[in-house]
């Protein structure tokens, strides 16, 4: 074989990018996967470019709706030491597609040079010439609606003898944005094609609030209909709750059916656990006779939307062994060597009462994949626009990813939350395959350090661009061991850090009762609600409903909290105190966030006050205001005392007035 040549190497070393365009933001995995992004929410595009030598350097970005639709382009401006941005937002939900472009700018390098040469008193002639000639050059390239101009201005150059108006004409801004309006960009470099996943925003700005629809009867004993829930929308709207979750809806099995406290032999009144889907009345398409009918779920759909509250369906893909599916499908499933139904298992434990699928069964592919998409699309047309999916981390990945895709291709307002308590790098990659939220660890997350670490991380790439958290304080699987021995401070402390920590959280209804009665030694719930019937007096004694309506409240109206991002944590010196900050881009809202983590001592801490964020001295006065009762003062000088007394209110919540 002929090798080639230097001469040919060199020639193809000259082919190769002059400008750099490296540390592109935000993607993922080099754009493999889309970043997320809120619809009319500005985005921030980053790169860094720089080339060799002292020329000027443009870029752009350039985006679209994904495969289609006229490229919009923003320059990106340079922020020093080879950094730039631009923003981008994006108006409507769905795929949004961009590319960084970047090229040395001749005419600005030109006319810079020519600046300093003139302000030195050095002889320009030479330099006027130039100019004339590199007009020529971008005439013969320009757009057509720039010729005309062009040809005007280098008549008038060259039809003049007077330096100073030569001078005038190559220095004038209108020349200046002529240029850059005829696109003259040599050594043009492209970036990849880079996406983006923009959502709605209650897929970053959220408040769950979770209930088992069997349990909402107001007579004990009684099982509870979808009618029940209608009564309650005022009361969960009112404490300023978004999302009303629900467990699973479905036709419960009666095959092993577990009993009170998860035992193995129930008796004939237990309603059984709701994620044993499937009986003789239906499969996962189906709702429980009990609850009432497909009409009646459209209607309690209807009128929660008519409360501000949207419904969120748990999607648990298991099967009791009664499941419709195991009769009409029986190869979508995993058989053992004796011809048994393989049950699930997460050794030691064993869940008697549920079969799982077996994606990759022979049967199953194409099968079973769309008869699951069937089920979700089926709940979409009924109303359905979020879905909590039940243990995501234990199905393929490839599954969610196609699943997701096809249901958002033509609804791109359904949003995914992911149940997976698993592996960060599992976690991480949910996020990135189409899951718009997630829990989290922050149940796990107790200390001051912890905490902080916690939150400092999910602000951090990668996963600012994939994963958004979402602070449920309990579930019906959780019972927290903090929340089994903290009492009513307890509870707020949980509620005021998961409601500023996040834009998203979410609560299982008693906790607004401070329910933490649990199985001795373990992180569940004695007599959980997913084995019985649970009424509550939701007005009882000692509630906190009032503490989470306010913090609702001011989650709503501070745009500073509608995001975990924008975490900044601030000094206080007690390390039983949580002290940060979060804010917008212009500082025009502010928040200082002090949380006591000891919910049986008074903290007392010197803590600052971040003036220099508003370029304030040390000595500075700033204007404070409780967000909780709405006293408001003037603080003076950055160090300052609090003390947080857990039994009347265990955090403080301020929002900083600079104008003050």
């Amino acid at each position: 074989m002929e090798q080639e040549n230097p001469a040919t190497r060199a020639e193809a070393a000259a082919n190769e990018a002059r400008v750099v365009i490296e540390e592109i933001q935000p993607q993922l995995d080099g754009g493999r996967f889309a970043a997320k992004a809120i619809c009319n929410r500005r985005t921030r595009i980053h790169a860094r470019i720089f080339s060799d030598g002292h020329d000027r350097l443009a870029a752009e970005v350039a985006w679209r709706e994904e495969g289609h639709g006229e490229w919009r382009k923003v320059p990106l401006q340079p922020l020093g030491n080879d950094h730039w941005e631009a923003h981008i937002t994006p108006s409507g939900i769905g795929r949004v597609e961009f590319i960084v472009l970047a090229w040395i700018d001749s005419y600005a390098s030109f006319r810079h040079d020519l600046e300093k040469k003139y302000g030195a008193g050095q002889a320009i002639d030479l330099e006027l010439r130039e100019g004339g000639e590199l007009l020529e050059e971008v005439l013969r390239s320009a757009p057509a609606d720039c010729e005309a101009e062009l040809i005007e201005l280098l008549r008038t150059l060259r039809g003049s003898d007077d330096r100073e108006q030569r001078l005038g004409i190559l220095m004038a801004p209108h020349t200046l944005e002529l240029m850059q309006r005829a696109e003259h960009r040599p050594h043009l470099t492209r970036s990849l094609t880079f996406r983006l996943d923009v959502e709605r925003p209650l897929a970053e700005f959220a408040s769950w609030y979770e209930l088992f629809p069997r349990s909402e009867s107001p007579h004990p004993g009684q099982h509870g209909t979808f009618a029940d829930v209608h009564r309650r929308l005022p009361e969960i709207a009112a404490m300023g709750f978004d999302v009303l979750y629900f467990t699973p809806i479905h036709p419960i099995g009666r095959t092993h059916r577990k009993g009170r406290n998860n035992s193995l032999q129930a008796q004939p009144d237990d309603p059984g656990s709701p994620y044993a889907i499937g009986s003789e009345e239906g499969g996962h398409d189906a709702v429980h006779p009990q609850l009432g009918t497909l009409d009646d779920f459209r209607a309690l759909v209807e009128a929660a939307r008519g409360q501000g509250l949207e419904i969120a369906l748990d999607f648990a893909i298991q099967c009791s062994p009664d499941h419709p599916w195991l009769r009409q499908h029986p190869g979508w499933f995993s058989w053992r060597a004796d011809g048994s139904v393989r049950h699930a298992e997460n050794p030691p434990k064993k869940y008697e009462d549920i079969v799982n699928v077996d994606f990759y069964a022979p049967e199953a592919i194409p099968g079973l994949w769309l008869g699951l998409l069937r089920v979700v699309l089926d709940w979409v047309e009924r109303g359905v626009t979020l879905f909590r999916v039940d243990n995501p981390h234990t199905k393929p990945l490839p599954f969610w990813e196609w699943l997701i895709g096809e249901v958002r291709r033509d609804h791109p307002q359904v949003i995914f939350l992911a149940e997976a308590f698993t592996r960060p790098a599992m976690m991480a990659r949910l996020g990135k395959i189409g899951f718009s939220q997630s829990y989290t660890y922050f149940t796990w997350r107790n200390t001051k350090q912890e905490l902080q670490e916690y939150l400092e991380e999910l602000n951090r790439s990668p996963l600012r661009e994939c994963y958004r958290p979402n602070f449920f304080v309990n579930t019906p699987d959780i019972n927290p061991f903090f929340l089994q021995r903290s009492g009513r401070a307890g509870f707020l402390i949980r509620a005021a850090l998961a409601t500023m920590g996040s834009g998203l959280w979410g609560m299982y209804s008693g906790f607004e009762l401070c329910e933490s009665a649990p199985l001795p030694g373990k992180e569940e719930y004695l007599d959980s609600e997913k084995y019985q019937l649970r009424q509550r007096d939701y007005h009882a004694p000692g509630n906190i409903v009032g503490e989470i309506t306010r913090l609702n409240l001011i989650r709503r109206e501070n745009p500073a909290l509608h995001s975990h991002l924008g975490f900044h944590a601030y000094n206080a010196w007690n390390d039983n105190i949580l002290y940060f900050g979060k804010r917008t881009d212009d500082l025009s809202n502010f928040i200082l966030v002090a949380v006591c983590l000891d919910p049986d001592n008074a903290q007392e801490a010197d803590f600052e006050l971040p003036l220099w964020e508003f370029g304030l001295p040390d000595d500075a006065s700033i204007g404070g205001e409780d967000l909780m009762n709405g006293q408001r003062w003037v603080w003076h000088g950055k160090r300052q005392r609090m003390r947080i007394e857990p039994w009347t209110l265990p955090f403080g919540i301020w929002r900083l007035h600079p104008e003050s």
